[in-house]
């Protein structure tokens, strides 16, 4: 009977210990559907990508990525993705950590894009969210606007927005009182 008890209190330390539930070395799913979609992720030359936490720590990265056309063309723009545990379930956490006058991106780096929200669906991969990410530097979406002054600029006066952006990417500029570091790939 005390054997009983003792293996009872050794699996209550356990789950203690590992709150997931998982036994040392498993991966959840989304570790799994992550580390797939990481092997089958072929990025264009123009964009990289790299882990801060190790190069089998795939829950936390970075995306660079380098326009070669359109208004954001030799800029360099840097994200930051944090895979939730209930991924694919769950969209991946995108934020752009470079500051950047965008219609789709406010000023505190929140990305307006459809697949991270309402459109997000577990077939979906980190593919799909890259290369929507590319797609925003070459064709801006005025109508559905984060930074709504920037949308404004760009439907009012587009060559006016390619010029700020081109000067904030190349010297970095202040527009409407905030200034934009320069950015250049």
């Amino acid at each position: 009977m005390l054997k009983l008890f003792s293996v009872k209190d050794k699996q209550k330390q356990q789950e203690a210990q590992n709150p997931g539930g998982l036994k040392p070395g498993k991966m959840s799913a989304g570790e799994l559907r992550i580390q797939k979609d990481m092997a089958e992720l072929n990025l264009p030359p123009n964009i990289t990508i790299s882990f801060p936490d190790g190069k089998d720590k795939y829950m936390h990265f970075f995306i660079v990525i380098r326009p070669d056309e359109g208004i954001y063309r030799g800029g360099k723009f840097t994200f930051e993705f944090t895979i939730p545990t209930g991924y694919p379930h769950d969209a991946p956490k995108v934020l752009c950590t470079t500051k950047v006058y965008h219609p789709n991106i406010d000023l505190e780096g929140k990305i307006c894009l459809n697949i991270l929200r309402e459109d997000w669906k577990p077939v979906l991969s980190i593919s799909s969210v890259v290369y929507g990410l590319q797609f925003l530097f070459l064709d801006p979406n005025p109508d559905d606007p984060l930074n709504k002054e920037a949308a404004q600029m760009f439907v009012d006066n587009p060559r006016q927005f390619e010029q700020y952006v081109q000067r904030a990417i190349q010297v970095g500029t202040y527009i409407n009182n905030v200034h934009f570091p320069a950015c250049m790939a």
